[in-house]
Formats: structure tokens, C-alpha cells, sequence
């Protein structure tokens, strides 16, 4: 029999591992997540989310707490980095587009998506919050699983949910597959004052520019007091981790020849950080006994189609919705989680390469993917990502 004295035990304090805790303890679940960094707190920058993750914040109850800094653009954007054409616009602040998908699209920092989770989690009584607990393994002892930390600490659970990323512990021991598919992509990202940036770069949209094996996404960030830079580029250069400095000279060579508008913007900054863009190949099993995994644990994407944090939350409401219909049979509700779950995310992973090679095509593939996006008529763009944009059900 299951300890049902026990709290689940989440571990990894991102938007997935919190998003997990905040959908439990919604269902009445109590929930111990553990954080390998001393404080709850979150590196990086911009975020983009879709409709399909605003309805996951108005089931969650976070839709005040996310509109408080989020930014709402008129359109998604993307250009020729070489001559400057607009090749296709999607109008996310238009009517048409929130009659089709109910929710709108919005910008946010990464920083205050995580904050209005954790404030969340804070709020509730059932989840209880550690930091400083980096995991080292765990062992499914039947009834419940017991985790054991780098420093010593044990704790034990009902369950167990693997929301610690890329890297993932928790899935190193459950799947045991190779590192992470290094993509060849680096990106640089930046936060800056809007008040450095000229007034002819300033507009509330999401602009990408695609440029040979390149491309730069700048959108402004907490209701237009800054604005968010990332620059993508392909390169050999591998190392692990976020929060490692990029090298303006490097920048420069990979865009020279692009537009001046491209050039203005990687010019106003200074100190980029950098980041070696990562995935795994799709795979379907999530779980074994008492352990399941969820977020980039379970499914790791590349960025370019914004949807990260947005399938680890869904992940954490679909998972929260199958343990409180299971009635205490955490198999069948595990089993049905992956099984609503494995071909959305993994149709999200191979897209976002997709778009990858799209945003970074050369010569030929240039000029086919120019002559293509130019035909895509303002209803076809709105309607193409409705499988995506549409949501789940809850």
C-alpha cells in the first residue's frame, strides 16, 4: 500500500517543478519540492507564450499575477536579415486571432512567470519549499521512494516527479540515455533599458530576423521598460550551463553583411550572456513505479517555437488532472499521462528544429522559404498553429 501520509516529491524549482506543485495542491496533493540552488530564483530572459498556456494560467488561477508584467505585442514578425523584406506576420493582437484561440499571446520575463508560480506555491499550505537540496538519486522502495541529496539529506514520498531540466538527474537514473543532442546553435541573450534603444527600433511586436545560419528576436519585456535581445548563430563552440559570457567579436563576424538594423541592435550591448542550445530525441517512457518525469526532464526542445515552459506547464495539468481521476493508482494515472501527453511534445521537439533550420536557411533553401512565407495570406497565418495555439482540453 501507497504511504499516503506522505507528501509527492517534486524535484527541481523551475516553472515545470513548480507548475507540478501548484496543479497538486490544487487537487489537494501536498508537495515537497527541492531545489538544488540556494535560493527559488530564475536566470535568463525573455519568454514568449501562446494561447495554449494562458488557458493553463486561467485553470491554475494565475492569469492577474502573469498580467501584471506581461507584454502583449500586435504581431509576431519575421524578416529577411539580408534585405530587410517582411516575410510573414502573424497578427497575435488582432481580433481574428483571440476569437480563434480564446487567450492571448503574450512576452514575459523569465524571472516573473517563475515569481507568480512561486508566489503561488508560497500561498498554499500543502507545498512545503527546500532549497539547497541537490539531488543525487533516489530509490523506489515500493510504497513510496526515498531521495537522497548531494549533502547528505534524505527525504521521502508517495511519489516522485523528475522536473529538473535538461540535465536531469532524476532521468538520468530512470532512462539512463546518452547527454543531451547538442544542435550546433549558440544563443546569446541581453536585457536592455528601452531608453536605449532608438525610437525607430522600438515597436510592440515580436521581430525575428533570419539570416544565414543566424538569426536576432527582440521584443520589449515588463510592460515596455526593457527590451529583450537574443541572438542565435551556428558554431562548434560547447559549453554547458546558462550563465556563461559571450564574445561581442564573435557576434560581429557571424552577422557582418546583415542589415543595419540587425547591426544597431547587437551593438547596444556590451556583456551577452550565452547558452549551447540543447535537445533529446523524443521518447515514450516517462515513468517506472513511483517516479515519472515531466517538463524538459521528460521532453527537452529547442526555442524556436516557444515552448518550453509552456509544455511543462500543460505537462503539470494534464499529470495533476490523471493522479486525482486515477483514485490512488498512480500506474494507470502515469500511463495516461504519457499517453496524452508523449506525441503533442513530441511534435513540439521536431518542429522547433524544423523552425530552426527554417529561421537559418541559405542560398536556395533561402529564397524557397522567402517565396513561401511571403504567400501565406493573414488567415492561413493565424490558422497554421492551431494545433499548437488550441490548447488541451481540462
Amino acid at each position: 500500500m501507497a504511504r499516503k501520509d506522505l507528501p509527492i516529491l517534486v524535484v527541481g524549482g523551475g516553472i515545470g517543478g513548480l507548475a507540478a506543485a501548484l496543479a497538486l495542491s490544487k487537487k489537494g496533493r501536498a508537495v515537497q519540492v527541492l531545489e538544488q540552488a540556494p535560493t527559488f530564483a530564475e536566470i535568463g530572459a525573455g519568454i514568449q507564450l501562446g494561447p495554449n498556456v494562458f488557458k493553463m494560467f486561467d485553470y491554475l488561477g494565475l492569469t492577474e499575477a502573469i498580467d501584471r508584467t506581461a507584454v502583449y505585442p500586435g504581431n509576431l514578425i519575421m524578416r529577411d536579415a539580408l534585405t530587410g523584406e517582411e516575410l510573414i506576420r502573424v497578427p497575435v493582437g488582432s481580433e481574428a486571432f483571440r476569437a480563434k484561440y480564446k487567450f492571448p499571446y503574450g512576452v514575459i520575463h523569465r524571472a516573473d512567470i517563475h515569481t507568480a508560480f512561486l508566489e503561488a506555491c508560497r500561498k498554499s499550505p500543502l507545498v512545503t519549499l527546500s532549497a539547497s537540496q541537490k539531488v543525487a538519486g533516489y530509490e523506489d522502495k515500493g510504497d513510496r521512494v526515498a531521495v537522497s541529496t548531494e549533502g547528505g539529506a534524505s527525504f521521502e514520498g508517495e511519489l516522485l516527479i523528475g522536473a529538473d531540466g535538461l540535465w536531469s538527474k532524476v532521468r538520468e537514473q530512470l532512462v539512463g540515455d546518452a547527454k543531451p543532442r547538442v544542435s550546433g546553435h549558440i544563443a546569446y541573450r541581453a536585457v536592455i533599458p528601452t531608453p536605449k534603444v532608438p525610437s525607430h527600433l522600438q515597436q510592440n511586436d515580436v521581430v525575428l530576423w533570419g539570416g544565414p545560419k543566424t538569426h536576432l528576436v527582440h521584443y520589449p519585456l515588463r510592460r515596455g521598460e526593457v527590451y529583450n535581445l537574443v541572438v542565435v548563430f551556428h558554431s562548434s563552440r560547447y559549453e554547458e550551463g546558462w550563465d556563461t559570457y559571450g564574445d561581442p567579436d564573435e557576434l560581429r563576424e557571424r552577422f557582418r553583411g546583415e542589415r543595419p538594423e540587425v547591426l544597431e541592435f547587437l551593438a547596444m550591448v556590451d556583456a551577452w550572456k550565452m547558452w549551447v542550445l540543447c535537445d533529446r530525441e523524443p521518447i515514450k517512457g516517462w515513468s517506472k513505479g513511483r517516479i515519472v518525469l515531466l517538463g524538459d526532464a521528460a521532453h527537452p526542445m529547442l526555442q524556436y517555437l516557444a515552448q518550453g515552459a509552456c509544455m511543462a506547464t500543460e505537462d503539470a495539468v494534464v499529470l495533476a488532472n490523471k493522479l486525482e481521476t486515477s483514485k490512488g493508482d498512480h500506474a494507470s494515472a502515469f500511463a495516461a499521462y504519457e499517453q496524452d501527453r508523449y506525441l503533442r511534445t513530441a511534435r513540439v521537439q521536431l518542429t522547433a528544429r524544423f523552425y530552426g533550420e527554417i529561421y537559418h536557411a541559405t542560398d536556395v533553401r533561402r529564397d524557397l522559404r522567402n517565396s513561401l512565407l511571403k504567400a501565406t495570406s493573414p488567415e492561413a497565418a493565424i490558422n497554421g498553429p492551431a494545433w499548437l495555439y488550441g490548447g488541451i482540453e481540462v
